[in-house]
């Protein structure tokens, strides 16, 4: 079984990952700084993510090998939510997702998965139970003296639930991805600007990360016709 033909990928998806690369190469030429640990999170990371917006099932290998890098990562910049979230729940998820997808290929093509989109009592309820579990998270995180607990909530709790979608092969994961993203470039940014290391190659990462996560909308949208 031929896991990637010359078909899966697009010019735009050989535009984020050549982007990735070069990005991290220029980054450590003009820094003298050679981060391997960053560049090979924010790579698998990428192509893990470029695959899944194409529905491709070999997304979970390269999302094993970048998980397990974030978590260390997050780890040394003292994310202990974010290190856990991916050590605890991401990796884990990784082995759970490969078994689903398989289940549900494709018949015409066995590496791409059947994808379907909810319909609206259940979107109802995945917004009600987003914003409230998101706001009691947050409250929960306030009282324990997380400095931004509703930030952390967000990223935590919609990764947790677009991770859960993502292995149910629900198109309405890419929503609450966005919003992470896009948080995530913000939280990395401020860490970068305070010197922590690796944050530089997060940034780079995360913001790649958001502009597949606006692909894969547009593409699992089309996948769940």
């Amino acid at each position: 079984m031929k896991l990637i033909n010359k078909n899966t990928l697009s010019v735009f998806d050989y535009i984020l990952i050549v982007g990735v690369i070069s990005t991290s190469i220029l980054y450590s030429f003009f820094t003298k700084e050679f981060d391997i640990i960053g560049m090979i999170a924010g790579i698998t990371g990428l192509i893990c993510v470029v695959l899944v917006a194409k529905g491709n099932i070999l997304n979970y290998i390269f999302g094993l090998v970048n998980v397990s890098l974030y978590a260390y990562i997050s780890y040394k910049s003292e994310l202990y939510g974010d290190a856990a979230l991916n050590a605890l729940y991401y990796l884990p998820m990784q082995f759970i997702g490969w078994f689903s997808w398989q289940k549900r290929k494709q018949e015409e093509d066995e590496t791409k998965v059947k994808a379907r989109r909810m319909n609206l009592s259940q979107t109802i309820i995945l917004i009600a139970v987003s914003v409230i579990s998101v706001l009691v998270t947050g409250y929960i995180l306030d009282k324990i003296g997380d400095p931004q607990p509703y930030k952390d909530s967000a990223t935590t709790v919609l990764s947790i639930i677009a991770m859960f979608l993502m292995v149910r092969a629900f198109a309405e994961q890419w929503a609450l991805w966005i919003i992470t993203n896009v948080i995530s470039v913000i939280m990395w940014t401020i860490l970068t600007i305070k010197g922590d290391p690796h944050a530089e190659m997060m940034v780079i990462m995360w913001v790649f990360y958001l502009a597949n996560s606006i692909n894969g909308l547009i593409q699992w949208r089309k996948l769940s016709r």
